[in-house]
């Protein structure tokens, strides 16, 4: 989640500052959901690259959006109006979040996911696709 924050963070800031704006200039929903982003996407490669199937990745990906789109309806209802405590919520939900999902999954993250330790009931990638 961190490494995704420096791995695209970065990038997105210049991008930011090509398009003539900043991360700080950006409204709650925006900066939250680039940030969701920044850090998602490099985690879905991750996984994907580890040899996690898609099943796992997508839940561990939806563990860190949802949380997301939550806090955004905490700012819209004006239940919490400061940006720092939406980014403290939102990241505390990640975490407790992908915790959920690792929990859930136990057998799929407490070992090398390499195919002869896959989970009987995880399909491996290429059945999967059959």
């Amino acid at each position: 989640m961190f490494v995704g924050m420096a791995v695209l963070g970065v990038p997105a800031g210049w991008a930011l500052e090509a398009a003539g704006t900043s991360w700080a200039e950006l409204s709650p929903e925006p900066m939250l959901l680039l940030m969701a982003f920044t850090m998602t996407a490099p985690m879905v490669a991750w996984m994907h690259r580890m040899g996690h199937p898609w099943r796992p990745t997508t839940e561990m990906a939806a563990s860190m959006i949802i949380p997301t789109f939550a806090v955004i309806a905490l700012f819209e209802a004006a239940l919490v109006e400061n940006v720092t405590g939406l980014l403290i919520i939102e990241h505390v939900a990640m975490l407790a979040g992908m915790f959920g999902v690792m929990l859930l999954r136990s057998e799929a993250y407490s070992h090398h996911n390499a195919p002869e330790h896959q989970p009987a009931n995880l399909p491996l990638e290429h059945e999967a696709a059959a």
